[in-house]
């Protein structure tokens, strides 16, 4: 899909989302052709002519001001992970640099990779806006075990793994949410990154051949994701669900470090050190990437 296509679901997408009565806008009687807000509503919610919006949600953006798309913004309830796809659309469309600057490309700083080493007793590892895993210490490499199984291309891709490896849906238990999550990322990374060759290739194999991404890739979701839970199947100690944190790397722009932890004296601490003790056995390397690493390449 075009950058125009993609505003045009998108702002469609959130249209429907919203009732009138969310909106605080009079439900007259009889049917209404669409779920949620008319054009014409939306307009009067953001302040702007009619013929105004139709033209924005047509995917003319380039012309439009940051005040025009915050009150768009307003009408629509958007998130702030919404706002900033809102946003990136909008740059994309007026060709304006993107959120982050384009870094070269090159090899993981050895800095990195000895912060994440130093986290022992976390599993942790390193990724681009592609979800491709760059690099993880010994407990993220021994979590992540089912990606790096039968050869599989590398780097590990999670996306790759989840919707096109049998094992997929058996190693993320909570599967709709997660599938939600994925795809989420991988929309806020195209809005981010529109002219990301490997992204757009990536989308692409998604697309083709996994109906429950391409089902899910329609919605137009996308989220920003910096902590929470997440649970995991894995082959050795069963299931475990752990809190993950993750922190962008300011040095290294669209790179991502997650760590999973869980509380001391609980199941899932004792799951844990069950990995290690695993780790130890089976003696998972970590997994560094030494070719280049730009995130939007």
């Amino acid at each position: 899909m075009s950058t125009q296509d993609d505003i045009r679901a998108f702002l469609a997408s959130r249209r429907a989302k919203i009732t009138p009565q969310q909106a605080g806008l009079p439900a007259y009687g009889g049917n209404r052709r669409v779920p949620g807000l008319r054009r014409e509503e939306v307009a009067l919610l953001a302040g702007v002519s009619i013929d105004y919006y139709v033209r924005l949600e047509r995917g003319h953006l380039a012309g439009a001001s940051e005040e025009v798309l915050g009150s768009v913004a307003n009408a629509l309830q958007l998130d702030d992970a919404e706002r900033a796809h809102l946003q990136d659309l909008a740059r994309a469309t007026a060709k304006r640099p993107a959120r982050r600057t384009r870094r070269p490309r090159g090899p993981l700083p050895d800095s990195a990779l000895r912060v994440l080493n130093s986290m022992s007793d976390c599993p942790a590892f390193i990724r681009n806006g592609r979800l491709d895993i760059l690099a993880t210490n010994t407990l993220g490499r021994a979590l992540y075990s089912p990606l790096y199984a039968d050869d599989m291309r590398q780097p590990a891709n999670i996306a790759r793994f989840q919707f096109l490896d049998p094992a997929g849906p058996d190693f993320f238990p909570a599967w709709d949410e997660s599938v939600n999550t994925t795809v989420s990322l991988l929309r806020t990374e195209a809005g981010r990154a529109p002219g990301d060759s490997e992204l757009t290739g990536l989308i692409g194999e998604l697309v083709t051949r996994s109906e429950e991404f391409r089902t899910a890739w329609a919605k137009h979701n996308v989220r920003l994701h910096y902590g929470g839970r997440k649970s995991f199947r894995h082959p050795a100690i069963g299931e475990i669900t752990l809190d993950f944190d993750a922190m962008e790397l300011p040095a290294q722009p669209g790179l991502t470090l997650t760590a999973y932890s869980a509380p001391h004296n609980t199941p899932d601490h004792d799951k844990l050190q069950l990995l290690a003790a695993w780790a130890a056995t089976e003696n998972p390397q970590q997994t560094t990437t030494r070719e280049p690493a730009d995130p939007q390449a």
